[in-house]
């Protein structure tokens, strides 16, 4: 299965957002979905892609995973990442978290629900520390969440 890694465009606004939306309610169920799906979509072709710190991960010719990123404040944030479920555990999302590692030499920070114990264990598999937890009050949807951290 080769794997390509390339910057999102405007043509694959529909592809991820189907990621985004198929990896929430298959893997993320216990996290409400605060905004309807056509919102989710418009986000992602208005706002997220046009943002320019998208990857996408390609594999035998459609998307298969995402990832994106922004920087605050001296600190770089994992704003997104999303594996398609059927791509799941496949190193897709080895791949995306390591091409933006390799887009930063900051301090690389992520927040991810306190009940996503695969996405814990992926994280801390991949160096990151947990520096911070919350009852979910600061976050849409209102579920506990953690804050990680990656010291570079």
């Amino acid at each position: 299965m080769p794997l390509i890694l390339r910057g999102a465009t405007p043509a694959d606004a529909r592809e991820l957002a189907d990621v985004y939306l198929q990896s929430r309610h298959a893997l993320a169920s216990y996290a409400p979905l605060v905004h309807t799906d056509a919102a989710v979509r418009r986000w992602i072709a208005n706002v997220l892609i046009p943002s320019g710190a998208v990857t996408v991960a390609v594999c035998d010719g459609e998307i298969a995973g995402m990832a994106a990123h922004s920087v605050s404040n001296g600190v770089a944030w994992l704003d997104q990442l999303y594996v398609s479920p059927r791509y799941k555990r496949q190193g897709i999302g080895t791949a995306l978290l390591e091409s933006v590692k390799s887009q930063t030499a900051l301090e690389l920070q992520l927040y991810t629900f306190q009940m996503n114990h695969d996405a814990a264990a992926f994280y801390e598999r991949h160096g990151f520390v947990a520096i911070a937890y919350s009852d979910g009050s600061r976050n849409e949807e209102g579920c506990p969440d953690v804050l990680y951290c990656l010291k570079r």
